[in-house]
């Protein structure tokens, strides 16, 4: 199944997953629109809006005449929201579904690390 987000927002969380990696590091220039543009085949326009949505959460700055910029805690706030993220889909539903099952803390960590080191 394809993504059915707007582009902007595909081409928003490859940057912010570029960020995240440290790939792109705090205080390296991101690829202006020109460059997204030509790599992704898109309208400039949808470009300059994915580094606005990135600049809007307060990952990239615009620097006059220099281009869209990362910025410092830029990573380690995609690491938090990703966190809170992970919490909320994955860990409280695990904790409630090993309560309702009547898992001790012990169970479930058993489980857990069984599957850490199944292939």
């Amino acid at each position: 199944m394809s993504d059915t987000r707007p582009i902007y927002q595909q081409l928003a969380l490859g940057i912010r997953d570029q960020i995240g990696a440290g790939t792109l590091a705090e205080g390296e220039r991101a690829p202006s629109t020109n460059e997204l543009s030509t790599f992704h085949s898109v309208n400039p326009t949808t470009s300059a809006k994915a580094l606005t949505f990135l600049a809007d959460q307060g990952l990239l700055e615009k620097r006059r005449g220099l281009g869209m910029f990362v910025v410092a805690g830029a990573r380690e706030q995609i690491h938090r929201e990703r966190r809170q993220a992970l919490a909320a889909a994955f860990i409280r539903p695990l904790l409630r579904e090993a309560a309702a099952l009547g898992l001790s803390d012990r169970e479930l960590d058993e489980l857990i690390q069984a599957e850490r080191t199944t292939p």
